[in-house]
């Protein structure tokens, strides 16, 4: 897809994922690491408490 500007020049379009920083359970030891709100709701990481 393109980005268009008000003056009408179209430039490609950036997607960038909604990244966050979390503490995470890995192997019954925490780590942060950097996950994207889709796997968060997803429920493909477990946040640990």
């Amino acid at each position: 897809g393109n980005k268009i500007s008000h003056s009408h020049r179209v430039t490609k379009r950036m997607w960038h994922p909604n990244i966050q920083k979390i503490k995470v359970n890995v192997d019954n030891t925490v780590k942060r690491i950097n996950v994207c709100t889709k796997c968060l709701k997803a429920g493909k990481v477990n946040k640990s408490s």
